[in-house]
């Protein structure tokens, strides 16, 4: 049973149907035996809240192993909430012949409400009819003096409708998959614009070098920068051990210890520290050990002194 939209066909599935074979995409329309269905008039005025608690008005109804998700749509001032497994239904479409690629959209026969005028036929025991405004699927007895029909060819597309988004094992929802991919969007966008940035500043940077080397044809030489950049490397490294050296002896310097003099040479240093009393001295003199440096205390006074290599 199948009728036909302006863009796709769509197929009308029920427990009775015969498998199929497809050769192209197709639509899906689910009959009661595949969803549960609640309506309620709620005072909420926005599809996003009604989502929301959609969950609570199914609590004891839904069968816990399972995970059900939520369709949400109105009709006129009534909120219809439908929940559905969908891996129960892509489990039944694979025995009917019907793979997941070739399914583009699965609706609900609530949704065809207004255009379900006649009781349809799915096969010898069971009905799809509209009972107080709602699809079911009754025993094809409880209708015998009604005519029963096929799915008559409908203009029926409605704007929403449930995307197979998990139909090759997804671990995102369709919603998730927009906004990661949006997100890796903004990424690649921002690689690019510091690619494009990285790509200025380095021809600059080249622009610059090639100035300076214009400017100083000595620099020309390959083996004149690298016996310059040797000097100043090792001149940069004797400065940072003096430097280190200086940021040990200031961490020595606590209540009750005032550094009074400090001697740096090429290759040692030397501090002289004025402690208040010998308790004083004493910590300084353990401090000192720590680092490794040589300390002794002055003749006849509480006084430091500490010596170090560079």
């Amino acid at each position: 049973m199948n009728f036909i939209t302006n863009k796709k066909e769509l197929i009308l599935v029920h427990v009775a149907m015969k498998p199929i074979s497809l050769t192209k995409s197709v639509n899906l329309l689910l009959t009661p035996q595949f969803y549960i269905l609640k309506k309620e008039i709620l005072p909420i005025k926005y599809l996003y809240q009604a989502k929301k608690i959609a969950p609570s008005l199914f609590e004891g109804l839904l069968d816990r192993n399972f995970v059900h998700e939520y369709f949400v749509f109105k009709e006129k001032d009534t909120w219809v909430f439908i929940a559905y497994n969908i891996n129960k239904i892509m489990d039944f479409l694979s025995t009917k012949g019907i793979k997941p690629e070739k399914v583009s959209k699965l609706y609900f026969a609530q949704q065809a409400l207004d255009m379900l005028h006649a009781p349809v036929s799915l096969g010898e025991k069971e009905i799809l009819g509209v009972i107080d405004q709602t699809v079911v699927v009754v025993p094809a007895a409880a209708l015998r003096d009604a005519p029963s029909t096929g799915m008559p060819d409908l203009d029926f597309a409605p704007s929403r409708g449930v995307a197979l988004h998990n139909a090759y094992g997804s671990i995102l929802s369709l919603s998730q998959a927009v906004v990661f991919a949006g997100i890796l969007m903004i990424f690649a966008m921002m690689y690019l614009v510091e690619g494009i940035r990285y790509g200025q500043a380095s021809q600059q940077q080249h622009q610059e070098l090639e100035r300076l080397l214009a400017a100083h044809p000595s620099l020309q030489s390959k083996y004149a920068r690298e016996s310059i950049a040797a000097k100043y490397k090792a001149i940069d490294a004797k400065e940072r051990k003096k430097r280190e050296a200086l940021k040990t002896l200031s961490a020595m310097i606590f209540r009750g210890v005032a550094l009074s003099s400090l001697e740096i040479s090429e290759k040692s240093f030397k501090a002289r520290f004025v402690c208040k009393d010998d308790r004083a001295a004493k910590q300084l003199q353990e401090l000192a050990k720590k680092e490794q440096l040589n300390a002794s205390v002055a003749a006849k006074s509480t006084d430091v002194d500490i010596e170090g290599a560079l």
